[in-house]
């Protein structure tokens, strides 16, 4: 990759599941060294995106570039290029019988070979990178949900990947907690060089931190643009989601608004 390169290239991006389309036409750069938020109320296929950028979800149609090429098909090449990316998960998914630090390990146990010395002084240094050094050999119980979601993020860098994907990594946590994560993946992003996709439906805590925001409704990207133009946005679908009016063009009940037009 040259540093004109996209850290991702989406280019009429179709994504299917159970035979029904999530989202279609999708058209996407997120330049490299950038925070971009990917916004929009539940179940428009955010999380679906991402999907899509870690190889999980074949497209139906047209390209997913990420780190400078097509994602590979074959399962090993793509495991290696998912070393790549780091993911924290909305729900953490840290095993309850390890404990923070073994947590943070496992991704180095499991994908390289170096010794357990050195593999404590990174765990040591990512933990203290979050924050919590000093709650190595604390169990997932024995921490609050925003420490836990920290732990998630410092096993998610566990292998210094260049690219970063959050699914709703505010879901849960309360306006101090959900701060200081959104204040790491800003000091993160700058202080290590990486690339940031946020998705997400937190738009106040999430805007800050962003420098560009694109947003999902309908199956499609209906807004795409700097932060401060998505808030002077005068779209109708843009509106309704920023002020969170029940109604409007996006239907709180898909179902029976489908209903309703049949």
């Amino acid at each position: 990759m040259t540093d004109a390169t996209p850290t991702v290239r989406l280019s009429g991006l179709r994504l299917d599941r159970g035979g029904r389309t999530i989202l279609d036409g999708i058209d996407l750069e997120v330049p490299r060294g950038s925070v971009v938020a990917v916004l929009g109320p539940s179940g428009c296929g955010k999380s679906t995106l991402l999907s899509a950028l870690t190889g999980e979800l074949q497209p139906a149609a047209g390209t997913v570039e990420v780190l400078g090429a097509p994602l590979p098909a074959g399962k090993r090449a793509l495991l290696e290029r998912r070393k790549s990316i780091g993911v924290l998960l909305q729900g953490n998914g840290l095993l309850t019988d390890l404990t923070a630090a073994e947590n943070v390990a496992l991704p180095l146990r499991a994908h390289t070979r170096l010794p357990d010395a050195v593999i404590r002084r990174l765990v040591e240094m990512k933990l203290h990178a979050v924050g919590l050094r000093a709650a190595a050999d604390l169990f997932p119980r024995e921490l609050s949900g925003g420490m836990a979601r920290r732990v998630a993020l410092a096993r998610a860098l566990a292998l210094d990947p260049p690219l970063m994907l959050y699914d709703e990594p505010l879901t849960g946590l309360d306006p101090i907690a959900s701060g200081v994560i959104m204040n790491l993946v800003s000091e993160l992003n700058r202080t290590l060089g990486l690339t940031s996709v946020v998705v997400t439906h937190h738009v106040h805590e999430t805007l800050p931190i962003a420098d560009h925001a694109v947003m999902i409704a309908d199956g499609r990207i209906v807004f795409s643009g700097t932060p401060a133009q998505l808030q002077a946005s005068t779209d109708p679908l843009v509106l309704q989601f920023l002020r969170g009016e029940p109604d409007g063009p996006i239907p709180f009940d898909t179902t029976a608004r489908r209903v309703e037009a049949a």
